[in-house]
Formats: structure tokens, C-alpha cells, sequence
């Protein structure tokens, strides 16, 4: 894309992760948005979510999480935003200098859009207080309250410059995981105030997505007060985590996120600073991409899959369907029986759209994978 052109202060580092998550961008070509309980990629009834009213400890915990044989679907009970406030009053104009270094005022919050790969900006405005000024979505952005804005994605996630413009936005939070970077570029050249945040996506720079957000919008208080509402959150669900985890580091899972499109012929493993080495780590599993020094998100190879040798592969909903399901998968891919993963049918999916949505929903997103790891026999396990 001619986006990489703009970056030239940029260090290599930089420069290589955003090119790691424009790649990703175009990869994730997803086309349907997913309910609170999405059917299974084995194409067996829909999962059973496993009720937050009762707490992981108390499920029906598997005795040995790496051994457990079948597929498990995780999914939220609860697909809403809760907002930090029922009422806030942004104090505009407001200026803050974003991801990329570029100085930018924002006047009017009345209508918004925030876009991006996983949705995860539009739960931060929603969570923020400001939902009811979203005019627009992504593709990602499916979670109960947003479902029905219009589209101002195509193809997966490529922004729509025509659709953007209808909607007459006042401000557009985005990142450089969804482009092209011509139409972000455009909007800008429209007047439009576009604030660009990190495409980074883990459990530790939460709090910085959500307080750049928070001081864009005019709400640096309500950003401080959610990012310590979410951090609060994922430590308490670590914790619980960590109380059903085994012991022994040896007797802890090891498991590799395994991204696929089947229809696409793209197979990726996720390996360190890509996201899902922290995801995996506050699940209380071994990540045993960034054990065999794996770097960011990378097109798989067999002898890595064989070499790490995982107990549990993570994997989107869509991913898994798109290879026809954990048999497809085992067939399309033959590395995969090769690993204990395989040998036991041990797919843990989740949808595309919430099992990588760092931000407000990152405390029930770990809660659903838990259950799927420690209590697959009450959170849909699919055989």
C-alpha cells in the first residue's frame, strides 16, 4: 500500500509492525457478523456458553487440560458494551498528538467512527459512554448495540471512502491495521479530524489505546476511569485463572494460535508481539510459538508446527470453518496430527470478531477461553 510511503520518521521496528498488520488486514477477509454464540466449526448445533453466574473454579474443571481429547467452541454470554458512564459531556475542542505524530483537533463528537481490525475501537467509544454518536462499522464491529449501523467496510475489511463520506462522520478514530491507507488519507483531505491509535493489540497497552481515545473524544476522565475499570477486570480474571491453573509449569498447556483462511490459502502461526503470546500467557498456558522463537504473525511452516508440538490450538470461528471444520483442518493441514493438538482434536475456536478484541471486552474474552480450557465439558465442547 502507499501508506508505508507516509512513515518515513518511522523506525524499522515500526515500520515492521505495521506492515506485519496491513498484511494481517488484508488476510482477515471475514464476511459475516457473529451473535453471542456462534455454530460450531464442526458444524454441530450452536455452543452452549458456560454462564458467568458461575465462577470458573466452580465448573466442572478437566483434570488434565493438555490431555482433554475434542474440539471446544468459547463464546460471550454477554455481547454488550457497559459504559464507564450513562451520561458524559466531552470537553471539545480537544487536541492530542496520536500514533503516528500528527497533531489533531477535534471539535465535534456527534458523529463518530471508529474502525479498525477487531472492533476493538468501537467498544472503547461505546465503553467510554459515547455509543449513541457512532454512525458507522467495521466488519468486526458486531457486539450487541453496534450490530445494525451501516457498513462502511467491503471485502472483509477494506474501507469504503463513498460509504464513509454518506455518513457525514465528525471525527474517525482508526488504525493502520485496516486500509487502504488512500482512503484514510482522503478523509483527511475532506476536513475530517482522523486520529490514529497503535495497531498493536495486547494485554499491556489497553490503557494506552483507551486513554488516546478518551482525550480525543474530550473525555480524558472517563478514558483514565475505563482504562482502570478494564485493567481491574483482567487482573481479576487472571487471577481466577491462575487459581485452576496447574502447578507445575510442565503440567501447564501448551498452546500455539493458529490463524487460517482456508478459501485464501493463508496459514499463519502468531507467534511473540503479535497479541496472542499475552493472550495465551494470562490463559496460564505455555506459549510455545514464542518458545520456538517465533516472531510476530508468520505464514506456517510444518516443521514449526511439529516443533512446538501444542497440546491446544487456538483459532478463530471463521478460520476453523473456512478448512471445513477440526477434519478439514487435520486434512489440509497433515503437520497438524503430528502434535498432541491434533492427535486429540483439541481446537479450542472462538469468534474472529471477539477472541482478539483487546480493550473492554478483554476480561470475558479470557474468562470464555478459560472455561473452553479448564471446563470444556460446560463451555461447548463439539467432539
Amino acid at each position: 500500500m502507499t501508506a508505508l510511503a507516509q512513515f518515513g520518521s518511522m523506525t524499522s521496528s515500526a515500520i515492521s509492525r505495521l506492515r506485519a498488520a496491513l498484511a494481517l488486514g488484508i488476510a482477515l477477509a471475514v464476511t459475516a457478523g457473529l451473535g453471542a454464540c456462534t455454530s460450531s466449526a464442526a458444524g454441530t448445533p450452536a455452543a452452549q456458553c458456560a454462564s458467568s453466574d458461575v465462577a470458573l473454579a466452580d465448573l466442572p474443571l478437566t483434570p488434565d487440560p493438555s490431555s482433554y481429547s475434542g474440539a471446544t467452541t468459547a463464546c460471550l454470554e454477554d455481547t454488550g458494551i457497559a459504559p464507564i458512564a450513562d451520561a458524559v459531556k466531552p470537553t471539545l475542542p480537544a487536541t492530542v498528538t496520536d500514533n503516528q505524530g500528527t497533531e489533531v483537533t477535534v471539535t465535534d463528537v456527534s458523529r463518530i467512527l471508529a474502525l479498525d481490525i477487531y472492533g476493538s475501537l468501537a467498544a472503547t467509544v461505546y465503553g467510554l459512554g459515547l455509543g449513541g454518536n457512532v454512525v458507522g462499522r467495521d466488519t468486526s464491529t458486531s457486539f450487541a448495540g453496534a450490530e445494525e449501523l451501516p457498513l462502511v467496510t467491503q471485502n472483509g475489511h477494506e474501507l469504503n471512502a463513498e460509504a464513509i463520506l454518506e455518513l457525514n462522520p465528525s471525527v474517525i478514530i482508526t488504525d493502520s491495521s485496516i486500509g487502504p491507507w488512500d482512503v484514510v488519507l482522503q478523509m483527511r483531505e475532506a476536513g475530517i479530524p482522523v486520529v490514529v491509535t497503535t495497531p498493536q493489540r495486547n494485554l499491556d497497552n489497553v490503557g494506552e489505546i483507551v486513554g488516546l481515545v478518551g482525550s480525543a473524544l474530550g473525555l480524558p476522565a472517563e478514558g483514565q476511569a475505563l482504562t482502570d475499570r478494564v485493567n481491574g477486570e483482567i487482573q481479576a480474571e487472571v487471577a481466577a485463572i491462575a487459581a485452576v491453573t496447574p502447578a507445575d509449569p510442565a503440567d501447564r498447556p501448551r498452546i500455539l494460535f493458529l490463524y487460517v483462511r482456508g478459501n485464501a490459502g493463508v496459514y499463519y502461526i502468531f507467534g511473540e508481539e503479535s497479541g496472542a503470546d499475552t493472550l495465551i500467557r494470562a490463559l496460564g498456558g505455555i506459549d510455545v510459538a514464542g518458545e520456538i522463537g517465533w516472531k510476530g504473525m508468520r505464514p506456517m511452516t510444518a516443521e514449526a508446527l511439529v516443533k512446538a508440538q501444542p497440546d491446544i490450538l487456538l483459532m478463530m470461528t471463521n478460520g476453523l470453518e473456512s478448512v471445513g471444520g477440526v477434519d478439514g483442518l487435520l486434512e489440509r493441514i497433515p503437520a497438524v496430527a503430528e502434535t498432541p493438538a491434533g492427535q486429540n482434536r483439541r481446537i479450542v475456536d472462538m469468534s474472529d470478531y471477539e477472541i482478539m478484541s483487546f480493550g473492554p471486552r478483554t476480561a470475558p474474552v479470557l474468562d470464555a477461553l478459560a472455561r473452553a480450557i479448564y471446563a470444556p465439558d460446560a463451555s461447548g465442547a463439539v467432539g
